[in-house]
């Protein structure tokens, strides 16, 4: 592995305690203006600084993030139908290298559909994209999506698909936690994150990332459960005290009450 592209991973995977913590918003690709991520800008700005990186597309990227930020991106370069479409597993690579340095990405993102109908064409996608990336140092991250379709998320299905991206050469796979969590992680040679999926409630979302953790991922990729919560940066910073202060849930969530709470008006403001 060259210079270039274990710098990019650091950058993701931080190196002092092998941990991450990735803020999802590339949704709109194919859900278009998903409820709290409207206007992007507005959604993801108070939570840049707590994040390690940003999953996001072109597009929200060049619209809605400072050019200034230091938060390393992770760009989604797949996409070809939406959720009013006939198959969503019907995807192609949509984005250029050329135009992913442009970007200065850290890493490319896309999604494998492990038993569709589409499941070759997603996977010799992910194969020429890792071949692409690799001639400019870039690492690749595969999701394995799922759905009623394409097989369920349990162990046997997610080490599956878990498996196949890693053979491919993707250098970080986007999975899902199910029960016995500890044989995808097993079977998978290059790190795992944890994706967050459907908007459930707080401390749920938070046993969530402890299980992750637990189990054996680097750390999740979360989006609806930070974003779509009533409280968005005491949810991130909750999240991000399990994946990088080691604490359990009932310690996360007590920290998500906390940083609800309302700060004290100074002596000064008050006159």
């Amino acid at each position: 592995m060259d210079w270039g592209l274990q710098n990019r991973i650091s950058h993701i995977i931080k190196p002092n305690d092998n941990r991450a913590l990735m803020l999802a918003v590339d949704h709109g690709y194919f859900l278009g203006p998903t409820e709290k991520l409207e206007v992007p800008r507005k959604t993801t700005a108070p939570l840049l600084k707590y994040c390690d990186s940003i999953m996001l597309t072109r597009g929200v990227q060049r619209t809605s993030i400072d050019p200034k930020s230091s938060v390393p991106i992770v760009l989604r370069v797949s996409g070809g139908s939406s959720i009013i479409g006939e198959d969503l597993s019907n995807e192609q690579i949509t984005v250029s290298i050329k135009d992913a340095i442009r970007l200065n990405a850290s890493a490319l993102a896309m999604s494998i559909f492990v038993g569709s109908k589409y499941e070759q064409q997603t996977i010799v996608n992910l194969g020429r994209l890792v071949n692409e990336a690799e001639e400019y140092g870039i690492p690749v991250l595969a999701v394995t999506a799922v759905g009623k379709e394409i097989g369920q998320k349990d162990a046997r299905y997610l080490s599956l698909a878990c498996r196949i991206a890693a053979e491919q050469g993707a250098h970080i796979v986007k999975t899902y936690y199910c029960e016995d969590f500890d044989k995808v992680i097993e079977s998978c040679p290059v790190p795992i994150i944890v994706a967050g999926g459907k908007k459930i409630a707080e401390r749920d979302a938070l046993e969530l990332t402890y299980n992750s953790i637990k189990g054996g991922a680097v750390g999740v990729d979360m989006g609806r459960n930070i974003w779509q919560s009533e409280n968005p940066v005491p949810m991130i910073r909750a999240v991000r005290a399990i994946i990088h202060g080691n604490v359990n849930v009932d310690e996360a969530y007590e920290l998500y009450k906390k940083f609800c709470q309302p700060k004290p008006k100074s002596p000064k403001a008050e006159k």
